[in-house]
């Protein structure tokens, strides 16, 4: 009797989950059902006409309790960088910290698509700035430093929510770099990347840390908390979003099948998903945080407000760590290590990556 050559199949283990960003972790199944909804809906206008490109524009309108612009692109760089060149001419200045997206890690991105305007670092060196976060004090600085023509004019205000190092701002802190903006006739703007993880924090409504403190334009993470791609820019002074869907066509950032960028966000706001995933991630560095207390040979830099831990460790133990096949960012921080929790990342994982860390640094 003939018999088979091939073996028998193997049992799948899952995938190790890592700590070196939440765009690791694939799409949340209430974005997945949407994308597929979208899929099997059958034929539907293109270029953002789609009937789920509205819903999910209506639904946001009703998130952020006004009558906001909603427009949609791939990631958080064109996002930023297309939002604030709808701000600003190429003379003009955008004030935000040391380690904003925009400064670090966007390739010259605002700069670019502003046809040239210049990035105003603020101090790097007070508690608030250690903790990525400008201040009211740092901004007023930066706007009286020079009102000559030979020096870029401020025109706008940059904050990063979540910031970078993990932190939130408080509704209080937004509205007081709100209002010196304001006095001083510039524009906020909102890197929310992980604003989810800081509204989660924050347990206020959206509105309440965005347009009714001051924010003009969102830049609303998605990608971070479940998505599979894509970022919404929401203008809430909508004058601000003349001719933003030309700067979208313009940067190639115009999905001619938009129904499947938009539709995944109708299962971020369905039932609150949004709210639920970046609990989970903020829970997650929470508990990463407490399992490393104490460890001999690990100093954490700060307590955790959203779904990143900052940690230094000799460099030895790093590697040791790495040679276990754990991913994870270290140019962050002044040499620490940044581990970033996602809305799928499990207590066994954490349990796991804190258990090697632990032995690491034995």
């Amino acid at each position: 009797m003939r018999t088979s050559s091939l073996a028998p199949a193997a049992v799948a283990t899952p995938a190790r989950q890592h700590f070196a960003s939440d765009n690791y972790a694939g799409m949340c199944p209430n974005a997945a059902r949407w994308f597929m909804e979208a899929q099997t809906s059958g034929h539907e206008p293109a270029y953002g006409d789609d009937r789920w490109t509205l819903q999910v524009s209506e639904s946001l309108r009703e998130l952020f309790q006004t009558d906001c612009d909603v427009y949609f692109v791939f990631n958080g760089t064109a996002a930023n960088s297309l939002a604030l060149a709808s701000l600003c001419q190429s003379y003009h200045s955008v004030i935000c910290t040391p380690v904003a997206h925009i400064e670090t890690d966007e390739c010259g991105g605002p700069e670019f698509f502003s046809n040239g305007s210049k990035l105003l670092v603020a101090e790097g060196e007070s508690a608030s700035a250690r903790l990525g976060k400008l201040t009211p004090d740092a901004v007023e600085t930066l706007v009286t430093k020079r009102n000559d023509l030979h020096y870029p004019k401020p025109k706008v205000v940059s904050l990063t929510q979540a910031t970078e190092l993990g932190t939130v701002y408080s509704v209080e802190e937004v509205c007081a770099i709100a209002a010196i903006a304001k006095r001083r006739h510039l524009k906020v703007h909102m890197d929310g990347a992980r604003f989810a993880n800081a509204v989660a924090t924050l347990g206020c409504h959206p509105s309440d840390i965005t347009w009714r403190a001051g924010v003009d334009v969102l830049c609303f993470g998605g990608t971070k908390n479940g998505l599979p791609i894509g970022e919404a820019v929401v203008f809430f002074d909508r004058a601000l979003s003349e001719d933003f869907a030309y700067r979208v066509k313009q940067a190639g950032q115009l999905a001619s099948k938009m129904r499947f960028i938009s539709a995944p966000w109708l299962g971020l706001l369905e039932n609150d998903t949004w709210l639920t995933n970046a609990r989970h991630a903020n829970a997650m560095a929470q508990r990463l945080y407490r399992a490393l207390d104490g460890v001999a040979g690990v100093e954490r830099l700060h307590a955790p407000q959203a779904n990143a831990v900052f940690a230094r460790l000799a460099p030895a133990a790093i590697a040791r760590v790495q040679a276990q096949g754990w991913r994870f960012y270290q140019f962050i921080a002044g040499g620490g290590c940044r581990f970033m929790c996602s809305w799928d990342t499990t207590p066994g994982s954490v349990d796991a990556f804190a258990a090697d860390i632990v032995r690491a640094c034995a």
